[in-house]
């Protein structure tokens, strides 16, 4: 079994499992995602856990999504995507948790060994969505997802990286050791807003570029994606 309390923090840094870093809306957003798909993901079934966890917030409106959920709703994602119905996508996420001896299953390295599997078997077994014939394409659609997870030496996700960004271009990742888990550009750890917050004041690209020592053709990128 993974042990999640050689996982969670050293000094100073943020404890992936339990501080609540975004919104619903917030991850929605960063994952392109509706929100209310977020939502319905981190509100338990009777008798069944939540898909996402999730953490009591400090007031109404603040974070309740902390690191480690963000990437469990990431992996969510991509069974969304390959065409699982949410009875099945429920279903493949408890095997997993069961199957790895943590309930924190979907955010665990081996989701991109052994968890692909387990997909599998849940959308051979999908009458609308057969896929007998279309495992290594499956296959390959989690694998590519999963590449942009960052696993730490106890097999947790540590560090993400955003796809709705061009990562070819201006690569931004929420790692929780940096800017308390808001999008920042790496590798000069530029918070997001920051860059897109001067942009907003009427700075041209080239300034906010030089100011952040980032390249004009990164800040373009942000700003594509802000507007």
């Amino acid at each position: 079994m993974l042990d999640q309390a050689a996982a969670t923090t050293g000094e100073g840094m943020v404890d992936r499992f339990t501080v609540p870093l975004l919104t619903p809306f917030e991850a929605a957003t960063h994952l392109q995602i509706p929100e209310r798909t977020m939502r319905r993901w981190l509100v338990p079934d009777p008798g069944h856990p939540a898909l996402v966890h999730s953490v009591r917030p400090e007031k109404r409106g603040w974070p309740s999504v902390p690191f480690i959920a963000l990437v469990e709703a990431y992996v969510l994602r991509a069974l969304r995507d390959l065409g699982l119905n949410p009875r099945a996508i429920a279903a493949a996420a408890a095997e997993v948790r069961a199957e790895f001896g943590t309930e924190y299953g979907l955010a665990t390295r081996r989701i991109a060994t052994d968890g692909i599997d387990v997909f599998i078997h849940y959308l051979d077994s999908d009458e609308l969505h057969r896929a007998t014939d279309r495992q290594i394409p499956i296959r390959s659609v989690v694998e590519d997802y999963l590449k942009y997870v960052t696993w730490d030496d106890d097999g947790f996700a540590q560090r993400l990286i955003l796809r709705r960004y061009d990562p070819a271009v201006a690569q931004v990742v929420i790692d929780p050791r940096f800017a308390w888990g808001a999008p920042i550009i790496e590798p000069a750890k530029v918070p997001v807003d920051a860059v897109l917050g001067m942009w907003r004041a009427g700075e041209s690209y080239e300034v906010v570029a030089d100011e952040y020592g980032l390249s004009v053709d990164q800040v373009e990128a942000l700003v594509r994606v802000a507007a």
